[in-house]
């Protein structure tokens, strides 16, 4: 099928007769003040072209260009259309900056980390893996950002979340704020490709909604909720002894009865992090996850047509002006 890219280009014809119009006519010298031979005068009476031979040398400009103005539309051949479907969801991922996050209870290559660094680390691996999905970035503690909206650019999501420090958004803990910011994001997308992904180590201790709340009206909107709890099993002694030795529960402020609720209530699934080993298992099971179908925009394969009639220009110029040398060579 033959298309024009920018059919307004052809509102540029009439220029050369407009600026004709509005312009001035240039001042010449009178004639007699250039010629010095009348021999020579009589041959350019002789070549000089008659007012209907005049006209005819017109038209090759004209011609000239109507062709351009034409290659300007960007003429283009398209073939028949197709409509690709993109396999992917759209997800939005929260990760926890609280003070929490900073305790060293995790291990890495056989070396003590953080949370925060042991999360990056595999979260990272798993962004990387998520072609075809649609990511987007909550980072949040005493408050909640969008650090990145939904895009396909995963790099960028990777490199914000290796940018993210403990702190960045307050030191408490607000998951139900967290939730809403994603609902917010999510409800604009299609009902089968709504996902979160929700990783804290704590309690909700801040924000403005109900972390409960904001999994309802998360199940209202069909967006499931997959949860994980951060935090290392506890290593103390049971009984007296344990206390005598002052033992601390490292996990002890993490609220797994509210993650478990909240992957109950949105269809999604609570999954507790204790170590290197269990957070790559976790990522696994979640590339396990069935990608919805989103069809994409219809697409054609086109055939750019502007070089032919810019050739053809091109080789009415060369025309003309060759012409002109010759007339110029019988005159001298």
């Amino acid at each position: 099928m033959f298309e024009l890219h920018w059919p307004a280009a052809f509102a540029l014809l009439p220029l050369p007769w407009l600026l004709r119009w509005l312009l001035p006519s240039a001042d010449r010298p009178a004639s007699a003040l250039q010629v010095s031979f009348l021999r020579r005068l009589q041959q350019l009476e002789h070549s000089s072209p008659r007012s209907s031979s005049n006209g005819r040398a017109r038209w090759p400009a004209i011609v000239i260009w109507c062709l351009l103005v034409f290659a300007c539309a960007r003429p283009e051949l398209l073939g028949a259309p197709l409509a690709p479907s993109i396999s992917g969801r759209d997800m939005m991922i929260a990760v926890d900056l609280s003070a929490s996050m900073e305790i060293r209870d995790m291990q890495l290559e056989e070396q003590a980390v953080d949370r925060l660094s042991l999360v990056k680390h595999w979260l990272g691996a798993f962004v990387e893996r998520r072609h075809g999905d649609r990511l987007g970035l909550i980072l949040f503690g005493s408050k909640a950002y969008v650090q990145a909206p939904l895009t396909y650019d995963l790099d960028s999501i990777a490199l914000w979340l290796d940018e993210a420090f403990v702190g960045l958004t307050g030191r408490d803990t607000a998951i139900g704020d967290a939730i809403g910011l994603s609902i917010k994001r999510l409800m604009q997308q299609p009902a089968s490709s709504r996902v979160m992904l929700l990783i804290t180590d704590g309690a909700n201790t801040a924000g403005k909604i109900a972390p409960m709340q904001a999994a309802q009206l998360a199940a209202e909107q069909g967006i499931r909720i997959f949860t994980i709890g951060v935090g290392a099993d506890s290593a103390r002694e049971d009984g007296l002894q344990g206390i005598l030795n002052g033992d601390v529960d490292p996990s002890i402020d993490l609220d797994e009865t509210t993650l478990r609720e909240i992957a109950e209530l949105t269809g999604g699934e609570y999954f507790r992090a204790r170590d290197s080993a269990s957070l790559e298992a976790i990522y696994q099971q979640l590339d396990n996850l069935e990608p919805s179908l989103r069809a994409g925009r219809p697409s054609r394969e086109s055939i750019p047509l502007y070089p032919w009639p810019l050739a053809a220009a091109w080789l009415l110029s060369l025309g003309m002006a060759l012409q002109q040398v010759r007339r110029q060579r019988r005159v001298v």
